[in-house]
Order: structure tokens, then sequence, then C-alpha cells
């Protein structure tokens, strides 16, 4: 990582500004984060055959919708730059929150990696969350969990696709960052596969794009596959086909993707339309995400700084502490 760039002093200065209260106060982080909308949407420990339904509510918790938002709205000036609601600046309760009241089956849980690699000094950072609708829960025997195996082992080692969404279903995955307990959204994906029978005209789910977020940045045709990207630079200006950056600044729209975050891109919008295999003129399932680049890259390097700067302040005092109390070495 770089030296923290200057524009993003402020917040670095807020996060300085709130040092003490992480220090004394890593425990409530820790025991917010227990409670947050994340983990009341945890897996449900309950054993035992059960439905979607009932496996939804053991790990949705109390969710009260709409979800309650309280940071600040989108300026009127600015590029719409959410996802079903999701946006980047979030908190990361609200975030969770909003993801859960698209579905009454929607569940939330930690993802399996962070992606941002970082140093937290021991302190827990919640970099976000996946989701995806609660399913049926079956108790299966060792020899059925065996075959399971095997069967994914084949399907990976012939190179054959294994989807692991139905039609109707969809997924999100959302990134965070900040001090414990202070994490707010710099990005989120959804995927979404259309009810059978029910599958739109690609061209009418493209325009639905275009009446949200504007003109696109690119808008490119493959093999069937549509895909739509809006890109602007760190200051919110609109990035054109003459500007160096017109091919820097890629969307991360997967939620089973990867993300970047570069301090010369601003917030990046893509959308990804797949085709119905029996006809390529409907669309079998898109993909949509949002991503600050700049703003979630100035955040990463912000809270380790922040983290590294708590982290010395410990040493010292621990350093102070030894140098009244320890005892002496005997000589």
């Amino acid at each position: 990582m770089r030296a923290i760039p200057q524009r993003f002093a402020a917040i670095l200065g807020a996060l300085v500004a709130t040092i003490v209260i992480a220090a004394c106060g890593s425990k409530s982080a820790e025991n917010q984060a227990a409670t947050s909308a994340g983990s009341a949407s945890r897996r449900a420990a309950s054993q035992g055959n059960a439905t979607a339904e009932e496996v939804a509510a053991e790990a949705r918790g109390d969710v009260e919708c709409p979800a309650k938002i309280e940071s600040q709205s989108r300026a009127a000036n600015a590029p719409v730059d959410d996802v079903v609601g999701v946006r980047p600046g979030m908190t990361y309760e609200e975030a969770a929150y909003t993801v859960l009241c698209t579905d009454q089956l929607m569940v939330v849980s930690a993802p399996l990696s962070s992606g941002i690699n970082m140093k937290t000094y021991g302190q827990t950072v919640r970099q976000g969350f996946t989701a995806r609708l609660a399913e049926p829960r079956v108790q299966k025997s060792s020899k059925q969990i065996m075959q399971e195996m095997q069967d994914d082992m084949m399907a990976r080692s012939g190179n054959r696709v294994v989807r692991d969404m139905q039609p109707g279903q969809s997924k999100w995955s959302v990134s965070t960052m900040g001090l414990p307990g202070q994490e707010r959204v710099i990005h989120a994906a959804r995927e979404e596969w259309f009810e059978a029978d029910r599958n739109p005209l690609i061209a009418n789910v493209e325009q639905a794009l275009i009446e949200k977020y504007g003109t696109p940045t690119k808008q490119q045709h493959s093999s069937g596959l549509a895909y739509m990207t809006w890109a602007y630079d760190p200051l919110g200006r609109r990035i054109t086909e003459t500007s160096r950056l017109f091919n820097q600044c890629s969307p991360a729209l997967d939620p089973d993707g990867g993300t970047n975050y570069s301090p010369d891109c601003g917030l990046v919008i893509g959308a990804f339309i797949s085709p119905l295999k029996s006809n390529p003129q409907l669309a079998e399932f898109m993909q949509a995400g949002v991503i600050n680049q700049s703003g979630g890259y100035d955040l990463v390097v912000a809270t380790e700084q922040t983290l590294q700067g708590f982290e010395q302040q410990r040493q010292a005092r621990q350093v102070q502490d030894a140098a009244k109390n320890a005892d002496k070495p005997q000589l």
C-alpha cells in the first residue's frame, strides 16, 4: 500500500479521533459484531430436517423491513450508485438489513475469505458478508455426503459447469471496511436467476439498466452475452473513450469473483446478462455490481494505518507499565 492520499486525510483524522474509543471498546465492537444484522442471520445451529422457511426463520432472527437507513443519502447531482438499495458508504448493519429485506428467505453469513490482505493487529475487522436464499435442511448419511463430494470432483475434473443457483434465486456479496464496529460498504455484487418461463428480453433488461444508471461508458455484446459499464473518476466525473482510464476502471459484478481497488478510479458500476440457451434473446441470469475503487482503497489504507497506530500505542503503554511494575532480574 502507498502512503495515504491527501484527499483522504479527513477520514484518517476521524479514524484517529476514535482510536481511544476503539482501544477501550474493542470488546464492545466484538459484541456489536456478534449481535449485528450479519450475525443475526448466522447459520442455524439446530439439527434435523427443516423446510427452507424454518431454516430462514432460525437464521434471520428479528428483521424489521424496510431497513432503517441513517447514512447520508446520495447527492442529487451524483450518479446512481446502488444495487437493489445497497450502496457504498452504508454501514455494515444497514447493508445487511437491506439485503435481508429483499426476500423473506434471504440469510446472511460471513464470507469464507476476506479478499483484502491487510494487517489488523489482532483486531476483528468485518470485511463484508455473503447472502443467499435459505434451502431445506436435510440430514444426510456419510455415504450420501461422500457420493456428493465425488460427483462434484468428477464434474470439476471434466470442466463441467456446476451451477449453485436455480431459477428464481439470487445471491449477494458485500465488501466492507473500517475500524471494528464502524465498517462501511465499499463494494456490492448481486446475481439473479430469472424465474423459469418468465425470462425477460435481454433488450428490456438493458433498457431498464440504462433507465436507472444512464448511458453506459461501455456496452458490448459477444456470443449473446451483454456487458455494460458505468465508470467515473475519483472526482465523480464520467470517464469517456478518450480518457486514459477508459480501459483501466473495471467493475466487480460477480458475487464469487474478486475485487480491485485503485486510487485512480472512482465509482464503477457493471452489469452482465447471460442468454437462455433455448432462446438467446431471453435472459437466463444477470449480475450487477457497484464498487467505489478509490474510496475503498483509501479506507483500507486509513484503517490499516489507524490500527497500526493503535498497536503502537498499546506497545508503548506496555513498555511504560513494564518500566514501573516489572520485577528486576536476579543477577
